[in-house]
């Protein structure tokens, strides 16, 4: 069976992965699992949340790129992360200041976010084109939710809007465009990068009780995301994509591209079930942690359904491939 560039199939991961997990503990409370981007272990009272993910299609901020997905994946849970670790592999013809650069992002990044960097690895690796940062963060808790406490008739909230790390990494090299580019709008989408995080937004809005599950959209997307969340709480959905919002720097930058931005790589947006009725404190707590959250359909027993503008209804059998794997494929990132 050949892979695609991305994210394995649900079939592969359930027939490989999910299963090979060592020496079986009493500890773990979140086992690996689909849609899932975090594990937790039990200890007295307190929880140990903890995730893990890579940096590998970006090429400009590695490190604030490589600090803000972990730690967005730990505030899914409702906490802040506090410690990372970090792995980072270089290109054979990587130099000192590339080195410099990173951990410099990394340092800045995690200060802000009140993180402490507590160690890792860092070597030259042969085969490498790019850079690639592993960071896992690490967080201590109370309570959490996960993506897969959606229930059925919660609303589906968007904070932010699709596909905003996907339009700060494709701004970020004006030679995948054909034809010319208006120099304005690339230079604010290439600033989309400054959204990434969903840390103080997540925390605020789980604080409501009011919020069933939360998952950030990273690879996949929007679509991605909520397929994700529907799967690991076994349940179907109905999107509204004339609900989703969308940045003008970003239906800008895909349509230059060709690349539909409900698939494209969005760390940055938040995705909540919204217990129903509850709208609107939710969004309360989200404005006041300076974000905004838009509702965009609801999880339901039953198909996974996007609804599209022009009223077709279009089933999503599975996970889709991020669309940034198509400048890949043509550009070789």
């Amino acid at each position: 069976m050949e892979l695609a560039l991305g994210k394995l199939p649900p079939d592969v991961l359930r027939k490989h992965l999910l299963g090979m997990t060592g020496a079986p503990s009493p500890d773990l409370v979140i086992p690996p699992s689909i849609g899932v981007d975090f594990g937790v272990i039990k200890k007295g009272r307190d929880y140990l949340v903890v995730s893990s993910d890579p940096v590998t299609g970006v090429k400009e901020k590695v490190g604030w790129y490589a600090v803000n997905v972990s730690a967005n994946d730990v505030a899914t849970s409702g906490n802040r992360a506090r410690f990372i670790q970090s792995i980072i592999l270089l290109p054979e013809d990587a130099t000192v200041r590339t080195v410099a650069q990173i951990s410099r992002e990394m340092h800045r990044t995690a200060a802000g976010l009140g993180i402490t960097i507590v160690g890792g690895h860092t070597e030259l690796t042969p085969g490498l084109q790019r850079p690639i940062v592993v960071t896992t963060a690490f967080a201590f808790a109370r309570r959490f939710v996960t993506a897969a406490d959606a229930e059925d008739g919660d609303t589906v909230m968007l904070t932010k809007s699709a596909a905003v790390e996907g339009t700060a990494i494709c701004a970020s090299d004006t030679t995948r465009f054909t034809g010319g580019v208006d120099a304005a709008i690339i230079r604010r989408a290439r600033g989309f990068y400054r959204k990434l995080s969903v840390v103080e937004e997540a925390v605020a809005a789980f604080a409501t009780g009011k919020v069933h599950a939360m998952h950030d959209c990273t690879e996949g997307g929007v679509l991605g995301a909520v397929y994700e969340m529907s799967y690991a709480s076994s349940l179907g959905f109905e999107l509204q994509e004339e609900m989703i919002p969308l940045a003008g720097e970003t239906v800008y930058v895909c349509s230059k591209l060709g690349l539909d931005p409900l698939r494209l790589i969005s760390s940055g947006t938040l995705l909540l079930a919204v217990e129903r009725g509850r709208e609107a404190e939710v969004s309360e707590a989200v404005r006041s942690a300076g974000s905004r959250v838009t509702a965009v359909g609801r999880f339901r027993k039953g198909e996974r359904v996007l609804v599209r503008r022009e009223g077709g209804r279009e089933i999503i059998g599975e996970p889709p491939t991020d669309e940034l794997w198509k400048l890949v494929d043509s550009k070789g990132m």
